[in-house]
């Protein structure tokens, strides 16, 4: 729904918002196709008529473009419960992301590790703005002053093996998280593969304005 970006996506959906003159969904397609990708599902359902009317059935780009229709809101992975026999492994990626990531080395590492299902993981940092307090019961041990902490966090790129799939359940609302979660569980191989190139999830205004300066550097 785009709603920390409003009131950008009052009117149009997050992936069709543009960043150097052209929707973000289409700069996410471009990198596939460059690629030797030729084959695209597009989950939809917030103005899907509006992506549908841009991309159609990939004519255009020398694809071919099918749709995962939402009549409900089923969260990334849940509309995956939607695909009908898929046969090959699928690179799900989110449709706000602007990354120069290597999608060929991404499914070679995948299908390497023996997976079931790869996340793609970025690191981050954040400083917290306090100093931080380490203590034992009432005795003050140290005092850490602004410290950054990092940590790896999910970067919103998976690949999925069709088996995978099974463990959804179809037209239930399932983010990614609780789905690698429910792998995890069942004790099926999950790897992560760790994002070095450039990355951005272009979630709030400030993130859509620093993106148009990104694309003019790594992708014009």
């Amino acid at each position: 729904l785009g709603t920390r970006l409003r009131p950008l996506t009052d009117e149009c959906p997050k992936p069709l918002l543009k960043v150097g003159g052209k929707p973000l969904l289409e700069i996410i397609l471009d990198k596939f196709i460059e690629s030797g990708f030729s084959n695209f599902l597009i989950s939809i359902n917030y103005r899907g008529n509006m992506v549908k009317d841009h991309f159609g059935d990939g004519d255009k780009w020398g694809v071919n473009i099918d749709y995962i229709e939402e009549t409900k809101r089923l969260g990334t992975a849940g509309a995956l419960s939607l695909i009908k026999n898929p046969i090959k492994p699928l690179i799900v990626m989110n449709g706000d992301l602007l990354t120069s990531l290597n999608v060929g080395r991404l499914l070679d590492f995948h299908m390497n590790q023996g997976a079931v299902a790869t996340m793609c993981i970025r690191r981050y940092e954040h400083q917290v703005p306090y100093g931080v307090v380490n203590f034992d019961k009432s005795s003050l041990r140290s005092i850490d002053e602004k410290p950054t902490q990092k940590m790896f966090v999910n970067a919103g790129i998976y690949v999925i093996d069709p088996d995978a799939l099974s463990c959804l359940k179809v037209s239930k609302y399932c983010d990614m998280n609780e789905f690698y979660e429910t792998l995890i569980h069942n004790n099926l191989p999950v790897s992560v593969f760790p994002i070095r190139e450039y990355w951005m999830d272009i979630g709030r205004v400030e993130d859509f304005e620093a993106a148009h300066g990104a694309y003019q550097e790594l992708f014009s």
